[in-house]
Parts: structure tokens; sequence; C-alpha cells
């Protein structure tokens, strides 16, 4: 068995680098992100320099998240070869540890790192994207097409009054706050009774409530409102399995809302897919460790830390390219969640160990 303090050795060293290469991801993510951002919104009245600065700043918690595989697998990669060249394997291997026993702390580490990712670092990154998507709801000017999602949602709903489409340009606060939002209201005969574009729409009480409103009627009279009100029987658990990104919702109020969603005859497959990748990722994270040292355990000679790095960075952008195809099968209900979510992790793990045995025991 590895001594104490050896382990606490390992255990320490890669601790520090994951910290280091967490640094750097957040740095370059955020400058890249407010640049982008920045170019979007710019050219919108309310955008200021601040309040993108902020925006980023929001966002960038759910940014790292998303990469904190890769900061694993780098992290793990430079750990190995830093001790590999001095020579602090070689020493470990010829005193009788072996490889199993001195990767057992950064496995550890790794696991623990996905633990409170999944619980702490996960609530608050879906807080604050929350918040971040509010304060973007908030833009708006002449160029509001600027802020067009990747997909335009749209509802249907249906009262005493008839049933009303529902769709908007951008979401927050999990589906209940809507910009840029359109509402086609149809009569009891199925006619249109009214169109109404809002520049946002807020779910309440039995009734949205919609701010700065341009109303189009059956005769094509236009008028402008300062608010409306739509009548509305839609709960706000139809809404966020709707209009809601998964990201927004926290691990531990993930199972409530797939649950309500069900309860309304939805599938919820994306809530689902959301779920069970954050509880693979604690697992996900020690097999990207094992990945790292299958390209990392060698003994460094001159030339060969080039390929072991390209190896490592093949490795881990083929398991990224799985993780996105898997998960968007998943989350379009093709695969069931839970096999996409940890399909993943079963063959990075499959691989690494593979590797291990035949390194170790031939």
């Amino acid at each position: 068995m590895i001594g104490r303090t050896l382990f606490l050795y390992f255990f320490r060293r890669y601790l520090l680098i994951v910290v280091q290469f967490f640094c750097a991801v957040v740095v370059i993510a955020f400058l890249v992100d407010f640049t982008e951002f920045s170019r979007r919104a710019s050219g919108l009245p309310n955008f200021t320099v601040a309040a993108g600065l902020l925006v980023t700043a929001l966002r960038i918690p759910q940014i790292v998240q998303t990469a904190i595989p890769f900061v694993i697998l780098f992290s793990a990669m430079v750990t190995l070869m830093t001790l590999n060249r001095r020579y602090e394997l070689v020493i470990a291997r010829s005193a009788g540890i072996s490889a199993w026993q001195f990767l057992a702390p950064l496995c550890l580490a790794s696991f623990l790192i996905g633990v409170s990712m999944i619980t702490i670092f996960n609530t608050a990154a879906a807080r604050a994207l929350t918040y971040a998507e509010a304060l973007e709801a908030s833009f708006r000017g002449d160029a509001g097409g600027a802020f067009n999602a990747q997909r335009l949602p749209w509802l249907r709903q249906r009262t005493d009054e008839g049933v009303t489409i529902i769709g908007a340009k951008k979401t927050a606060q999990r589906g209940l706050l809507l910009s840029e939002a359109t509402f086609i209201r149809f009569g009891k005969d199925g006619g249109i009774v009214e169109r109404l574009d809002a520049r946002q729409a807020t779910l309440g009480n039995g009734a949205w409530t919609l701010v700065d409103v341009t109303r189009l009627d059956a005769e094509g009279t236009r008028e402008t409102l300062a608010t409306a009100k739509v009548k509305s029987g839609l709960q706000p658990e139809f809404v966020e399995e709707q209009f809601a990104l998964p990201e927004t919702i926290p691990l531990f109020e993930l199972g409530e809302k797939i649950d309500a969603a069900r309860s309304f005859g939805l599938s919820a497959n994306a809530f689902a897919m959301q779920y069970h990748s954050l509880l693979a990722l604690p697992m996900l994270l020690v097999a990207m460790t094992l990945i790292a040292a299958t390209v990392s355990m060698r003994f460094a000679r001159l030339g060969q830390s080039g390929s072991m790095i390209l190896g490592g960075v093949l490795a881990g952008f083929l398991l990224y390219v799985v993780s996105v195809l898997v998960k968007a099968f998943g989350s379009s209900g093709f695969v069931p969640p839970v096999v996409a979510a940890w399909f993943p992790v079963v063959v990075a793990a499959f691989f690494g160990i593979t590797f291990l045995l035949h390194k170790e025991d031939g």
C-alpha cells in the first residue's frame, strides 16, 4: 500500500496543477466570451461595458463546468509527465509501487472535484446563468435581432377565451420571462383575434403580463400599449420544460422538475439528460484521469513529449465528440438519457483500465 506521505504528495501536486489550469481556463473563457458577447450586443442602446462584463462573469461558471473534463485530462497529463521527467515515478516504481497505487491519489482528487462540481459549483453556476439570461433579456433596441436564440421556442395554451400561440426570441428565469415575445390569440371559432408583440412577458398567477406591447387586431388596426395581460392556465413546470435551459436548473431541483414535467405528459428528456450527465461527472473525471495515464506514464525521452501531448489532445477531442453526440441523442429521446450520460464514462474508463492492465500485468 502506498505510504500516506507519498499519497498526500501526489494528491497536493495534482490539485495544484488543477487549480492552475482552472484559472487559465477561466481567464481564456472570460476573454473569448466577453469579446463574442460584446460583438453581438454592442449595438443595443442598453448595453454597457460594465453590463457586458457582468453577464460574461455570470456565464463563466457554466462554461467552466462544461470544460472541467478537459481541465482534469490536461492536469493529469502534466502531473504525470512532470513526475516522470523528475524521475519520481521511476523511483516509486523501483520501490515496488504499482501504477494503480500512484494513480489512486489522482483518481481520488478527480472524484472529489467532480462531487464538488455537481453540488456546490453546479448550484452557483445555474443561479448565475439564470441571472445572466435575465440581464440579456433586459437589452432591447432596433438591433434586437442580435439576440435571436439558436431556436425559437413556441408553445400553445388553451383557456376559456380560446387558443394562444406563444413564442419568444429569448427566455430567462427558467422560461418564465420572455423577451421579444409574440402572442397570437385565436377565438373559439378558430379565427385570429389579435397579435401582441411585447418587449417582455412574465408568467404570473393565472396570466401573462406583457410590457411595451404592440397590438394588431383582426382588422389590421395597430396600437401601442404600455402593458397588457393574457389569461393563462399554464403551470410554471410546463413552461420550464418548453422554454428553460436545463443548465439553469441545479442538480438538486432537476429530479423534481422531471417528475413535474412528466406529470403533464411531457418527456422531459433534456432535463433527464442534464440530470444523469451531472451524476456521471465524478466518474467521468476519474475516467479522464485514466485516459491521461495512458499517454503520460511512459518514461519521458527526448522527442516523446510532443506525441504524448498530441495523443492526449486527440483522446480528449474524441471523447468530447462522443459526449456531444450521445447527449444530443439522449435529449431528443433516441437513446435513454441514463445510457447516453454513462456511455462516454464507460468507454473512457474501459480504454484507460485496459491499457493499465496491459502495462502492469502484460
